[in-house]
């Protein structure tokens, strides 16, 4: 049974409405929705769950793979579109990104539960995740133009814009992995920084 307390704790875990005393919540003591830039990425506590956890190796894995069937993708779209050829190859192609991208979307958010505590919008995350929702919402308006027949044109051009802002949120991930690998780890860990691209 969802009694309140419980309640208030699954919404808390993707909770980052920036108007707290609009939400009935103090500012006081509030968790900044992003991390101030200069302040370190993640915790010493944050770190060790970072290196503990299998996530980050599945992480780590996935976004390699996920680039590699974007490039793939990316050439069979470009071919059709110079040559009007392999459309299927190219919908194929877009599909299995996509699928791609939601196996690594579910998996990043369980890894960011694991290492902050909640499931998205982390404060070390907070633009990253929020320009992967525009991907993500990309991607799936891919899915639908597809599957109720939109014109051809029409599913390229939103599979192209949705390349696009995947090329940006990616960027975003590996320019957020350099950050951490030069962030020095705390005292006792014995670590370098890892880091993570979702």
């Amino acid at each position: 049974m969802l009694t309140p307390n419980v309640f208030d704790r699954l919404i808390g875990t993707v909770d980052f409405c920036p108007f707290a005393s609009v939400a009935g919540r103090c500012g006081h003591g509030q968790e900044p929705l992003w991390k101030p830039k200069g302040e370190p990425l993640y915790t010493e506590e944050e770190r060790k769950r970072r290196d503990a956890t299998a996530w980050t190796i599945v992480q780590g894995v996935l976004a390699p793979v996920q680039f590699l069937v974007f490039l793939v993708s990316l050439g069979l779209v470009l071919h059709y579109m110079s040559t009007r050829t392999g459309l299927a190859a190219a919908t194929v192609s877009i599909v299995v990104k996509t699928l791609v991208l939601y196996t690594i979307m579910i998996t990043g958010a369980i890894w960011e539960k694991v290492v902050f505590g909640r499931y998205l919008f982390a404060p070390a995350f907070f633009w990253e995740d929020v320009f992967s929702m525009l991907v993500l919402a990309l991607h799936t308006a891919y899915l639908v133009a597809l599957f109720s027949g939109a014109p051809v044109h029409q599913q390229i051009l939103i599979a192209l814009a949705a390349y696009t802002t995947y090329v940006v949120n990616a960027t975003q991930f590996v320019l957020k992995l350099r950050a951490a690998r030069r962030e020095r780890p705390a005292p006792g860990t014995g670590s370098a920084a890892l880091g993570t691209a979702q």
